[in-house]
């Protein structure tokens, strides 16, 4: 039994055919979902999944991508919050990977927006959900100023080396493993996958995108969750059914959900 912690099934692609998606999960044992936002505009899209299946949950954010988005503040982040589905704050963080000519001096909007998201958590007791990308220091430094380990969140699609993994931990972040663990080439997320300790352990899909092997470049959706599960078992050395119980019970304990009987 999975859960996937982070996937986007209002996105194109996904959204149109959602039912089969969902059937898709439940043919793989995978038996929530947390669809995250990455803006105001399509957050209707993410609430209104949540909404109507009660296996989905939702979270309210902007991402640090998205530029153009209309910029949140506190108080609408908390006002929006109050949505029975939303379960946590994000996607949010920092993106350094596309500077387009600019300098990261030019990207200080991204850390005010980081600071924002930060602050609006603390105020609901929601988990963060932490993007960062080529931006790990600043990522980490900006957690510790405003003291983000209460209410603590998730490194979600975690790509940095061990070092960066022990200190996102030391902050009382989870860490979330997608299917970049299944690729070849991924030798640092493979042995952050094998250190974690496993109760401070997620798997994702990031669906639509980053499908693991054996369906990489292919559209992903959260299904194939139980395929990044069942790579960091084997790396593990445990069981698929250890992994996965695993990985189960700590989304329902950091997203403050009621574990269905049985988790």
């Amino acid at each position: 039994m999975f859960v996937d912690s982070h996937c986007h099934i209002n996105f194109e692609g996904l959204i149109e055919r959602l039912p089969e998606v969902l059937e898709n999960m439940r043919s793989h044992d995978v038996t929530h979902a947390l669809c995250v936002s990455v803006d105001f505009e399509t957050l209707p899209s993410v609430l209104e999944v949540a909404s109507n299946y009660e296996n989905v949950y939702a979270s309210v954010g902007v991402h640090p991508d998205h530029e153009e988005a209309r910029e949140p503040t506190v108080a609408e982040l908390i006002e929006l919050a109050a949505h029975p589905k939303v379960v946590a704050i994000g996607e949010t963080g920092l993106d350094y990977y596309r500077l387009e000519g600019r300098s990261i001096a030019d990207l200080e909007w991204q850390r005010e927006r980081f600071r924002t998201h930060i602050r609006a958590a603390k105020v609901l007791m929601k988990p963060l959900i932490v993007h960062t990308r080529a931006s790990a220091d600043d990522t980490l430094r900006i957690m510790a100023e405003e003291d983000a380990q209460v209410p603590g969140g998730v490194m979600h699609c975690f790509t940095e080396p061990w070092p960066v993994a022990e200190r996102a931990l030391a902050q009382n972040f989870y860490i979330s493993l997608s299917g970049i663990v299944t690729f070849k080439s991924a030798t640092d997320v493979q042995e952050v996958a094998r250190q974690v300790p496993l109760e401070r352990l997620l798997i994702e899909t990031d669906s639509p995108y980053l499908a693991p092997v054996p369906y990489r470049g292919k559209l992903n959706e959260p299904a194939y969750v139980s395929y990044v599960g069942r790579f960091i078992a084997q790396a593990r050395g445990v069981s698929e059914a250890e992994l996965g119980a695993a990985t189960t019970q700590n989304f329902f304990r950091l997203f403050r959900i009621p574990a269905p009987h049985g988790v």
